[in-house]
């Protein structure tokens, strides 16, 4: 009998790993490589996602703005939404709220679109260790407002240049200084990491994604960073140069931390001194002494987190595993089949033990009682019985007398046996015989001699 030998079913294998996420481990902008699905088309998918729900969610928010404004006040007009919802205005902290949040919103809908798309260990995104790491993003904070104080400090005994101060609004001019304050405390750390998850987060590993140079991935996104900023040429240059710096920070620690921190803090300090009257957010022209004072407390920073990074553990790359190949596991009838891979028919399972997938049984011979077949080999058969014994050949037995165990009796003899009853003793006795006798013996001799007369 043909047994039948199941069928292969060919296999889509999985991508292969590029060498450098393997040998010496992925850094930040090739951590998309780590996640469930990596494809080229991946990175497209995620933006396009999210442009759209931000989108939906932008309008929602305004759409919530315009009817809160209405209710207060039926006399405003469409001029004067538009103007709340563009202009940074710190007497006014609804309007205020409504542009952070905008913002802020940012970074969940990224993160959502991450996780349709890629799918699970969404914690790449924010650093090489699968999480954020608050413990390095607090002391980059402390080091970022250490170094901002001193810099600060230092640019305030520098003469300020005419026309750079904007419109400056007190506190005691503005009656909802204590609002805007706490708008700007809770809102801006949001805002400002919600930008860094956008354009150091989402930018950085796309462009990784595709080219391997991390400084592809820290150059290409800084245009786009640079245009979300309404400034003069100088203000342009400024934001160009904290771009690079946070790109470099993110790939060079691992991790959005160092570059979330110093966002944070460089954006309360903004808004925080337009509140107190100190400057103006909503300003559009940048002087040279600001430049040049940004350039340097960020060149600070960079190198106070370089020193910290190296007394730490330094981690800033994540070694990925190849994926296993697959192993092929034909199933056999009777029981559940792998998936994607079809059942043999025709191939029961050996009685008293399931099969072991990949090892078909042995087709057409049933199991001995009592001791179960192995897999790939005929089961054990007992052993055959002793051939019967030879026919008994020795003397012939008497009636009385039986065969032994195991042998046969011979067939009964059918030739008559020979009659072994002795003749009659014919010799006369010595005394002459009897009267009876010899009459007869008389009788016998007349006869005799009456016969020869004739």
């Amino acid at each position: 009998m043909t047994v039948p030998q199941p069928v292969p079913v060919p296999h889509r294998p999985a991508p292969a790993l590029p060498a450098d996420v393997t040998g010496p481990g992925a850094a930040f902008h090739r951590l998309l490589f780590a996640r469930q699905r990596r494809g080229w088309w991946t990175p497209l998918a995620t933006g396009a996602i999210g442009v759209v729900l931000y989108l939906v969610v932008s309008t929602v928010i305004g759409v919530v703005f315009g009817i809160a404004v209405l209710v207060s006040d039926p006399s405003v007009d469409i001029f004067t939404l538009t103007d709340r919802l563009l202009t940074i205005d710190v007497t006014d902290p609804l309007g205020l709220a409504i542009i952070l949040l905008s913002l802020a919103v940012m970074w969940p809908i990224y993160l959502l679109a991450s996780f349709l798309v890629n799918g699970r260990r969404v914690g790449h995104i924010s650093s090489v260790a699968g999480r954020l790491r608050w413990k390095w993003l607090f002391l980059c904070v402390g080091a970022a407002v250490v170094v901002y104080m001193v810099i600060s400090a230092l640019s305030f005994l520098l003469p300020a240049e005419e026309g750079s101060e904007g419109n400056l609004v007190s506190p005691a001019e503005n009656p909802a200084f204590v609002a805007s304050l706490l708008v700007v405390l809770l809102l801006v750390p949001f805002q400002a990491a919600a930008e860094e998850y956008v354009f150091r987060g989402y930018l950085m590993q796309t462009v990784g994604r595709w080219l391997k140079h991390p400084a592809w991935a820290i150059l290409l996104p800084v245009p786009l960073f640079v245009l979300g900023h309404v400034y003069d040429w100088v203000g342009q240059a400024s934001v160009g140069v904290f771009a690079i710096a946070a790109g470099w920070l993110t790939w060079r620690t691992g991790g959005l931390e160092a570059a979330i921190a110093l966002h944070i803090v460089n954006n309360l300090a903004a808004f925080g001194f337009s509140v107190f009257g100190l400057s103006d957010a909503a300003a559009t022209d940048t002087s040279i002494v600001s430049l040049v004072s940004s350039v340097v407390m960020i060149a600070a920073f960079v190198g106070v987190v370089e020193w910290l990074w190296r007394r730490g553990d330094g981690r800033r790359t994540l070694r990925l595993s190849p994926p296993p190949e697959p192993v092929y596991a034909p199933p056999v009838y009777g029981y559940p089949p792998v998936y994607g891979q079809p059942p043999v028919y025709g191939q029961p399972p050996v009685y008293g033990q399931p099969p072991v997938y990949g090892q078909p049984p042995v087709y057409g011979q049933p199991p001995v009682y009592g001791q179960p077949p192995v897999y790939g080999q005929p089961p054990a058969v007992q052993p055959s019985p002793p051939p019967p014994a030879a026919p008994y050949d020795g003397p012939p037995l008497q009636p009385h007398q039986a065969p032994r165990w195991g042998e046969y009796a011979p067939a009964p003899d059918t030739t008559p046996a020979p009659d072994t009853t002795p003749a009659p003793d014919t010799t006369p006795p010595a005394d002459g015989g009897s009267g009876s006798d010899s009459g007869s013996g008389g009788g016998s001799d007349g006869s005799s001699g009456s016969s020869s007369s004739d």
